[in-house]
C-alpha cells in the first residue's frame, strides 16, 4: 500500500509539471503575439491599384510610417500596389474575407456599393483640394463612409489624388466641341451620366489599355487626373490637355471591419490617427504638385489650356437635381457645399 501510495504521488507530479509547462508555454505564445507589456503587435497587408510612383503610394508609405511610429514599432505594414492584389473590386472581397487589412479604393467604384459616395462627384463643388480635405472631415463625408458598415465593410477616411481634367486628341474648347465624342472615363454611374449629359460617350477601358485606344482612335480622349498623365505618359496620344478641374477624385482608405471591430480603444484610435496624417500628407503634397505637373506636361509638348466653367452651369444644375433625388445624403453633401 505504500508502495502503491509513492506511485500515485509520483504519476500526480509528473502530471503537475506537465500542465505547467503547457501553460508556460500557452503563456509565451501569448506573449509573443501580443507584444511586449502585452500589447498586440500586428503585421498588415494594404493594396491598391496605382502605380508605385503616384501619389497613392506615397500616401500608402506615409501611413506605414505612421502606424510603425505611433505604435512604437508593434504595427508593421506590407504594401501592394499596381493592382497587384487585383482590381477595386477584387480588394474589396478581400477585405470583406479578411484576406486583406488595409485598402484604398477609388471613390468611383464605390458609386456602384453606394449611392452616396457619388456626392463626391458633383461637378464644381470644390474650388480646392484645401476645400474637398476640409469637406472630407464632416459629418456629411462621415455618413457617407458609415453607409458601407453593414455590407462588412469599415471605410475610415479620404484622401485626394487630383482634380479630374479632360484629355483629347484634338482640341475641345466647349461643351458643344464634346457632342460625339468618345471618352475613357473610370467605370461609374455618376461619373457616366455627367458625360452622357455632355453628348459624350463615356467608355470603361482598363487603365493598361488607356494608352494604346487613345493612340490608335478607339477613344477620343479622357477624363484623367494630372499625376497620371505624367506617369502614364498619356500626353503622347492625347496633345490637348484642357484643365477643367471639373470634379476632384476621393480615394477612400479602407480596414478589415473584423480586424478593426477587434482591435482595443487605443490601437483603433493610431489607425485613425495614422490615416487622417497620411489624407493630409498626400492631398497637400498633390495640391502643391499642380504647377509642376502642369509645366511638365507643356514641357512635353502638350497644349494645356483652361475652359469656362460658367460654360457647364447647365449640366451642373442637371446633376445635382438627378442626383440629390436619388439619396438623401447626396442632398445634404451637395446643399452643405455648393457655393
Amino acid at each position: 500500500m505504500k508502495n502503491y501510495k509513492i506511485c500515485l504521488l509520483s504519476m500526480l507530479i509528473v502530471v503537475l509539471m506537465f500542465l505547467a509547462a503547457c501553460g508556460s508555454d500557452e503563456s509565451k505564445k501569448a506573449s509573443s503575439a501580443s507584444g511586449e507589456g502585452g500589447e498586440k503587435t500586428y503585421k498588415f497587408k494594404l493594396g491598391h491599384i496605382a502605380p508605385p510612383d503616384h501619389i497613392w503610394n506615397e500616401a500608402a508609405e506615409k501611413l506605414a510610417e505612421e502606424l510603425e511610429e505611433r505604435s512604437n514599432g508593434r504595427m508593421k505594414m506590407e504594401l501592394y500596389p499596381g493592382g497587384q492584389l487585383g482590381s477595386d473590386s477584387d480588394m474589396v472581397q478581400q477585405l470583406e474575407a479578411g484576406s486583406l487589412d488595409f485598402a484604398f479604393i477609388t471613390n468611383a467604384f464605390l458609386t456602384s456599393k453606394s449611392d452616396a459616395f457619388s456626392a463626391w462627384f458633383a461637378p464644381y463643388l470644390f474650388d480646392s483640394y484645401e476645400e474637398a480635405l476640409e469637406a472630407s472631415k464632416s459629418d456629411q463625408a462621415k455618413k457617407i463612409l458609415a453607409t458601407l458598415d453593414d455590407q462588412g465593410l469599415k471605410a475610415l477616411d479620404y484622401f485626394f489624388s487630383g482634380n479630374r481634367t479632360m484629355m483629347f486628341r484634338e482640341k475641345v474648347e466647349t461643351p458643344k466641341d464634346m457632342d460625339g465624342l468618345a471618352l475613357r472615363v473610370t467605370p461609374s454611374p455618376a461619373l457616366e451620366d455627367w458625360y452622357r449629359s455632355l453628348g459624350i460617350s463615356p467608355e470603361s477601358i482598363s487603365l493598361p489599355d488607356v494608352y494604346q485606344s487613345a493612340q490608335t482612335g478607339v477613344i477620343d480622349g479622357m477624363d484623367m487626373d494630372l499625376d497620371a498623365a505624367i506617369t502614364s505618359n498619356y500626353n503622347e496620344v492625347t496633345g490637348y490637355g484642357a484643365l477643367t478641374n471639373h470634379m476632384v477624385w476621393p480615394s477612400v482608405m479602407f480596414i478589415n471591419k473584423a480586424l478593426y471591430d477587434g482591435m482595443s480603444d487605443g490601437d483603433k484610435k493610431i489607425v485613425e490617427e495614422s490615416m487622417a496624417a497620411a489624407s493630409e500628407f498626400a492631398t497637400m503634397k498633390r495640391s502643391s504638385q499642380e504647377e509642376e505637373f502642369i509645366k511638365t506636361l507643356k514641357e512635353r509638348g502638350m497644349d494645356i489650356y483652361e475652359i469656362d466653367s460658367a460654360l457647364f452651369e447647365k449640366y451642373t444644375k442637371e446633376f445635382d437635381e438627378k442626383y440629390k433625388a436619388k439619396d438623401p445624403l447626396i442632398s445634404e453633401f451637395i446643399d452643405t457645399f455648393r457655393k
